[in-house]
């Protein structure tokens, strides 16, 4: 299995305090995915966010719908937390979420550790795109709503 990595990280202009406690509630997942991957939260909530909470999701991709469930591994707040796919679209897929206080706003990171079904030919053709434009799509809607 080939292991790929995608990073990214935004600067928000507002305090750790008031970003986190957004990216710990599950259903913001939603506000900050694109409409075209028709994401919806399976588990009900409130979601009690700790080490081995299991969240099922609803996906859309290239027009197949499907389920994906993830396990949050680690949960250290405010500072990161790290979830990984138990069943969905990836062979692996391994995301750490990390929040660090700086310039009096907090630079959130992302790095995703994943493999795909069907090799380096479907990564390169369809799975490194979706990742780079739904990770876009989250910038805007971050900056959009941590700028106000």
């Amino acid at each position: 299995m080939h292991e790929h990595t995608f990073r990214d990280e935004i600067w928000l202009p507002r305090p750790r305090a008031e970003v986190f406690p957004f990216f710990a509630d599950a259903r913001n997942l939603a506000v900050i995915t694109p409409p075209w991957v028709r994401f919806e939260t399976l588990t009900p909530t409130p979601i009690d966010m700790r080490p081995g909470a299991l969240i099922d999701y609803r996906i859309r991709l290239h027009g197949f719908p499907m389920r994906w469930r993830t396990e949050i591994e680690t949960w250290e707040p405010p500072f990161r937390f790290t979830d990984r796919q138990l069943r969905g679209p990836y062979r692996l897929w391994h995301h750490t979420h990390t929040f660090e206080e700086r310039d009096g706003g907090t630079l959130c990171r992302d790095e995703v550790r994943y493999a795909v079904w069907g090799g380096a030919l479907v990564e390169r053709l369809f799975v490194r795109g979706d990742i780079r434009r739904i990770f876009a799509f989250r910038r805007e809607k971050l900056i959009e709503l941590f700028s106000r």
